[in-house]
């Protein structure tokens, strides 16, 4: 789970972390009032997205004055940010953040992630701070810092000064690094992130270390811990298709291919799109139906994947386990007659009472392509988009 800027902030400032005087606002006079009550020369309002690169979208504006504030709010509430990261469709703003301007003498990129290979915690941070990190790592790795933590406790004090010296900081200023550093890392570990990251981390010309900006994702399945968090959730930012899969308890994640994929079970799902990159096509979602799938579920994932106008066929998979292969064969062809599917469907059923589904698909009358091993699927589904 994501959440905005302003949210982030809100939750650094919990754990010690300093952050930019700032106020969210959702109208043109809001952000003028919240600039006035700054009491600053200079404002920066700030587009309220799940997306990175709003400044190169135009979605983050300087302003000299309160009332040049509410202009510039005028202009970015209600438009469409487009950036790398939203995808050309782009995402509505309904909120700015007005924060203080800052004398900025350099800026740093920080974060904590989970390093899975060394099932450890990665603290990550580079002088590029305010550019991407990836194309940081790509251009000049040598400038990207990588030192690894337990993942409970303190954070080690030898980290915070690897960190710090390595990024040129003098000796007081990696004493206020540690401080900072130490309150994103209990916040990373307590409150179940994925993600804690800031670009830029900012050191002003007076000395200071602070958060410019933050970016905060969420263990989904750790929500059930933190009530507070999941109250931050922004259902609005988020891939309708992806809330609506969630709320019927299916794993749903919408990617930019022309395949649509209906699996039960995530490795079976991964292996899946694996293989129909490897067959020379593109799928269009990920799609987990569970090992509990039934009818109205098999049902349902049909629906949530025909919402993407760009899928031109489905590719069932699936592994009969706890899950039978003649309610999945029945619940497809309830789906396919009810919603009337007009793209070509391959199906590959496997495991138990695999054959007794076969039969039901093949006895339905229904335009279906039964496929035997994973690669055969895989080429009978890129097969039916090019039309062969």
């Amino acid at each position: 789970m994501n959440v905005h800027e302003y949210q982030a902030k809100a939750l650094l400032e919990e754990y010690g972390v300093s952050v930019p005087a700032g106020e969210v606002a959702s109208t043109p006079a809001e952000a003028e009032q919240v600039a006035r009550g700054l009491d600053k020369g200079v404002v920066v309002v700030k587009a309220q997205v799940h997306a990175g690169g709003r400044g190169k979208g135009g979605g983050i504006k300087l302003a000299k004055s309160p009332a040049e504030a509410k202009q510039l709010a005028s202009e970015i509430l209600g438009m469409t940010l487009v950036t790398h990261q939203t995808g050309p469709e782009g995402k509505l703003v309904r909120k700015v953040y007005v924060e203080s301007g800052s004398a900025i003498a350099h800026e740093y990129y920080l974060a904590v992630l989970l390093d899975r290979a060394e099932e450890k915690l990665a603290i990550i941070a580079s002088t590029e701070g305010g550019m991407d990190i990836e194309e940081v790592a790509d251009k000049t790795p040598e400038k990207i810092i990588t030192v690894s933590v337990p993942g409970s406790g303190e954070l080690p004090a030898y980290a915070a000064r690897r960190v710090g010296f390595g990024l040129g900081l003098e000796p007081e200023q990696v004493k206020k690094l540690q401080t900072l550093l130490s309150g994103l890392f209990r916040l990373f570990v307590e409150k179940d992130c994925s993600l804690a990251e800031i670009n830029p981390l900012v050191l002003t010309e007076g000395g200071e270390l602070f958060a410019l900006d933050c970016k905060l994702n969420f263990d989904d399945a750790a929500l059930f811990r933190h009530a507070e968090i999941a109250a931050l959730r922004d259902p609005e930012e988020e891939d309708p298709r992806e809330r609506a899969a969630a709320e019927i308890d299916l794993a749903y994640v919408g990617l930019d291919g022309d395949i649509g994929c209906m699996v039960n079970g995530a490795g079976l799902a991964m292996a899946t799109l694996d293989m129909i990159q490897y067959c020379g096509g593109s799928p269009a979602n990920f799609l987990d139906a569970g090992g509990g799938a039934d009818k109205e579920k098999v049902k349902e994932a049909f629906k949530l994947i025909l919402r993407d106008e760009n899928v031109k066929a489905i590719l069932v998979n699936i592994f009969g386990g706890i899950v039978r292969c003649d309610l999945i064969a029945e619940g497809v062809v309830a789906a396919a007659g009810e919603l009337g599917i007009e793209v070509p469907l391959v199906v590959r059923l496997q495991g138990t009472n695999a054959e007794e589904g076969r039969e039901i698909l093949a006895d339905s009358g229904l335009d279906i392509t039964p496929a035997e091993t994973l690669r055969d699927a895989g080429e009978k589904a890129v097969a039916a988009v090019r039309g062969d």
